[in-house]
């Protein structure tokens, strides 16, 4: 990164490499175990080593970074018990959002719940896993987005985190997405009900089903 270019020391230096280690680890373009080197980083991100390493503890703090005593920092490897045990978690709160969203969602907020459906039927029925798996996290988003309960989106915006990997893998996993389209489906038509029991009985059937497929 040209000198000019450089975000700075301190506070701002520290935010860059955090925003920059958080999206790289969040998209899989850092695997899981990968060794996070401070020197390299820092050169990497244009900031000295100290920005790195404050950015590193607070990752790890966020359950994204590990650091192990004398062989420094890694990409956490979350395990497949974490990762139900993290999803038996989201089922409580994303229930509750689901149900939120079924009273508080405005007209315009449930047509565009009805059009990621129709979109991600389309992703289905056209093969394109990855699309599917971009459009299902949309959805949930926008679900936590309409229920105005922030405490519950700042909690599962931070499980949510730990567990691309395995949310990843279950997406390539052939005849994953046909199963989940008509749970994802069934959520949004209870929300558009506005019904919160059925909005948020949909989610937790979901979310149970993750779960199997993670223990298969």
């Amino acid at each position: 990164m040209p000198k000019e270019a450089r975000p700075g020391t301190g506070e701002q230096a520290k935010q860059h490499a955090l925003a920059q280690l958080r999206q790289a680890i969040l998209r899989g373009e850092m695997a899981p175990a990968q060794r996070l080197v401070e020197n390299e980083l820092a050169e990497q991100f244009g900031v000295t080593r100290a920005s790195v390493r404050a950015a590193l503890i607070e990752l790890e703090s966020e359950g994204l970074v590990e650091r192990i005593r004398n062989r420094g920092s890694r990409v956490r490897v979350v395990t497949v018990e974490e990762a139900v045990a993290i999803t038996e978690c989201r089922m409580v709160l994303e229930g509750l959002c689901a149900a939120k969203a079924a009273v508080a969602a405005g007209d315009e907020q449930l047509t565009e719940l009805a059009d990621l459906g129709t979109a991600m039927s389309k992703a289905v029925a056209d093969g394109e896993p990855v699309t599917y798996s971009e459009l299902n996290q949309q959805l949930h988003a926008r679900i936590r987005e309409f229920s105005d309960q922030q405490v519950a989106v700042e909690l599962l915006e931070r499980l949510n985190a730990q567990l691309v990997r395995h949310r990843f893998q279950l997406a390539l996993r052939p005849g994953r997405p046909q199963q989940s389209l008509s749970e994802h489906l069934a959520m949004i038509e209870a929300i558009r009900a506005r019904d919160p029991q059925a909005a948020e009985a949909a989610v937790r059937a979901h979310l149970g089903s993750v779960i199997e497929a993670l223990r298969d």
